[in-house]
């Protein structure tokens, strides 16, 4: 098979940017790419354009991309809009990969895009009532919720504040994975006080604060056992890559040396299954999947960036990706082996609690990372002598899971 590679990577600063439009945001992160690929536009033979809440945000709800992507000169090529919720942008990916590995294309563009930062709070978090059966809201929210049930949360742990239902029900699963093995909030608190001090590295992180296991702990309550600095902001942001092959590569004015290759990308949506069955999680398969596309087992894995919506995903995902074993990913994080210097270095970029969340461009702010990982060129938040890479980012909710995930192999 054809060796596919990322050539060039660009990505805004995550954060709250009032000042930028989704056109402006593409148009940095493009930018960006272009100049790290040493790609001319006039190059680029079709692109993925994600983006998820544009059309809730200010009623564009249709031919996004080529919008975006005209205003920058990007015109003329196949554009193609990709929608997956939060794994909006990974899917871009996946579909790029996969045009230039079919032959129709040498160099493809995938960028993501999202502007969420509004002062209606109400409205801004309405965004992320798509993501789920809109037809099933109460069935699904009490099955979703019934997962937390045999750890009661104590009292005055719940904020009075508005926030997403979606912390509820991350809550849930924390709790559910609490009572299955004895995970306790303190090693919740581990992760993020982990990804706040990996984000006071990461120029282009939403928050750039260390904090400590204690500080966090303390911080504003959420839902239990989440506090605030557990949880994901909102965010404003584009991340892009440029996708080619052998020949296109050749093409390009960049050092070819600093492309990276796609070792394996796999998507996967979920199925029923009872909420404790984590052998059939979704993201347990997709992981089966991807080991046995690449060759690669998860103890040749040198770094990853999860879909830490909450801290309690990063734990949860680093048990499905095999990176530690089932149930061990509170003490793991709680004894450093998650941390720059420990054994599996995880989300070195802050992960979505620190460096930011823009869902439709979140998936590919992680690529970004990885990519910059395996170039040896994280500065101080690099962990040394990577070769192997994974991403996994997942999207809205099914049943008890993911509605989808997509999992994303690097390698040098």
């Amino acid at each position: 098979m054809e060796s596919i590679y990322v050539a060039g990577v660009g990505m805004t600063p995550f954060g709250r940017h009032r000042q930028w439009s989704v056109k402006d945001l593409t148009r940095q992160a493009v930018t960006a790419a272009l100049q790290d690929a040493g790609c001319d536009a006039s190059l680029l033979q079709a692109a993925y354009f994600s983006n998820a809440t544009q059309g809730h945000m200010d009623g564009q709800h249709m031919v996004r991309g080529q919008l975006a992507l005209r205003a920058m000169g990007v015109q003329g090529i196949p554009v193609v809009n990709v929608e997956n919720a939060c794994a909006s942008a990974s899917t871009a990916l996946h579909m790029a990969v996969q045009h230039v590995r079919s032959g129709a294309a040498d160099i493809v563009l995938a960028v993501g895009a999202e502007k969420m930062c509004i002062d209606d709070k109400a409205r801004m978090f309405a965004a992320f009532d798509g993501a789920w059966d809109v037809h099933d809201t109460e069935a699904g929210k009490e099955r979703l919720l019934a997962m937390g049930h045999g750890i009661a949360p104590p009292p005055g742990s719940q904020s009075p504040r508005p926030y997403s239902l979606f912390m509820d029900i991350y809550a849930a699963m924390g709790r559910m994975h609490m009572r299955e093995f004895g995970t306790t909030q303190q090693q919740f608190a581990a992760v993020a006080a982990k990804n706040h001090g990996h984000s006071a590295h990461n120029p282009l992180a939403q928050y750039r604060e260390a904090m400590s296991v204690e500080q966090v702990l303390v911080a504003s309550p959420i839902s239990y056992p989440l506090t605030l600095p557990m949880c994901s902001p909102v965010s404003d942001g584009a991340a892009a890559a440029i996708v080619c092959n052998e020949s296109g590569l050749k093409c390009l004015q960049g050092d070819a040396r600093r492309a990276v290759r796609v070792l394996a990308c796999v998507l996967q949506t979920g199925s029923e299954r009872a909420s404790n069955d984590l052998e059939n999680h979704l993201v347990r398969k997709a992981a089966h999947r991807l080991y046995e596309q690449s060759g690669v087992s998860p103890q040749d894995v040198g770094v990853a960036e999860v879909h830490d919506a909450t801290a309690i995903g990063e734990v949860l995902q680093s048990e499905l990706l095999g990176l530690v074993p089932m149930g061990h990913g509170g003490p793991a994080a709680e004894r450093g082996e998650t941390r720059l210097g420990g054994r599996i270095p995880i989300n070195p970029s802050g992960g979505l609690e620190s460096k930011g969340h823009p869902i439709g461009a979140t998936g590919l702010g992680q690529v970004f990372e990885l990519v910059t990982q395996l170039r040896g060129e994280a500065g101080p938040r690099q962990a040394p002598g990577v070769r192997i890479a994974l991403a996994e980012n997942g999207g809205g909710l099914a049943g008890v899971e993911e509605a989808v995930a997509c999992l994303t192999l690097l390698g040098r």
